[in-house]
């Protein structure tokens, strides 16, 4: 290889902590320290994630929202037990309970091109990476989903 490498620092943020205070002051520090983007841990909470790009857009640093697909109920609720920072409301848990049998994946889709066409139409952040853990093939149906493809 010829040439040199040109790296992007990056870190993350997890904007759904409760309390929120530790993380914006580690947002801010990650930032002093030279990264020039942020991406955060999952969001399902678009009123609560706005509140904190309100926050974040003072910094001059690009953020990526972080989309987990849902793909059950049951997936929902381990998250709020088992994965720190990550809040999954209970309205979402419910849509997801609502779909029929066999369609909660089609549902979880649904729900995740829904939040990205939000994020992009209210313009909240740069962003998003979207993590289909396991689920890659799914991306495109997400995008769709966001009416972006």
């Amino acid at each position: 290889m010829d040439g040199s490498v040109s790296f992007c620092a990056g870190a993350i943020v997890t904007p759904e902590a409760n309390p929120i205070e530790p993380q914006l002051i580690k947002f801010e520090k990650k930032i002093e320290a030279g990264a020039e983007f942020i991406q955060t841990q999952a969001v399902y909470d678009l009123d609560n994630f706005a509140k904190f790009m309100d926050y974040a857009k003072q910094f001059p640093v690009k953020i990526l929202a972080g989309i987990i697909l849902l793909t059950s109920a049951p997936m929902g609720r381990f998250m709020n037990k088992n994965v720190a920072g990550v809040n999954v409301p209970q309205e979402l848990i419910d849509e997801m309970s609502s779909a029929p049998k066999g369609r909660a994946l089609d549902k979880g889709i649904e729900i995740a091109g829904r939040m990205i066409k939000r994020i992009q139409e209210e313009k909240m952040c740069d962003g998003v990476h979207i993590m289909a853990i396991g689920r890659e093939e799914l991306v495109p149906d997400i995008l769709s989903a966001a009416g972006l493809s």
